[in-house]
């Protein structure tokens, strides 16, 4: 690390310590050729994941539509904040564990779809009927099916 007075090279660490909300590492320098101290502050490097929509275009993640997307789903449903939450986090964890800097939406949407329905099937079909543009009645009823199958295919196992 290079001193901020005297611009040297040769700087060691004194003390490191985690700040008070735990997401940097502040460490207290002094530099070995002008005895200046100084603080620095190491954090993780945030990186910016853009999701590639439906039409091609791109913006940037924002959690906020997956929680709005989520909320709307589970509307008149036993289904806390705190759950929603989660689920959010979650599938954010498997956005981040990719290591991409760009996911398609529907490979967010699928992510989803995947924790709603274990958390309410009744808000996985909400959100799937959206996600998936069900045209008809048919669309419902399938996807019901398809879920009633699996939750019995599990059962079974």
């Amino acid at each position: 690390m290079k001193c901020p007075y005297c611009h040297s090279n040769n700087t060691k660490v004194l003390d490191s310590r985690t700040t008070e909300d735990d997401t940097a590492i502040r460490r207290r320098r002094i530099c070995e050729d002008c005895s200046k101290r100084f603080s620095t502050y190491e954090r993780y490097e945030d990186i910016t994941i853009m999701v590639i929509k439906k039409d091609e275009t791109r913006e940037a993640y924002d959690r906020s539509k997956i929680i709005n997307g989520i909320v709307k789903s589970c509307q008149k449903r036993p289904v806390s904040l705190d759950q929603i939450e989660q689920v959010a986090k979650n599938v954010e964890i498997k956005i981040n564990h990719t290591g991409k800097k760009e996911v398609t939406s529907t490979y967010i949407g699928e992510l989803v779809m995947d924790e709603l329905k274990d958390l309410d099937p009744v808000a996985y079909v909400r959100f799937a009927s959206v996600y998936r543009e069900f045209k008809d009645v048919d669309s419902f009823y399938n996807e019901i099916i398809n879920l009633r199958d699996k939750k019995d295919a599990s059962i079974e196992q």
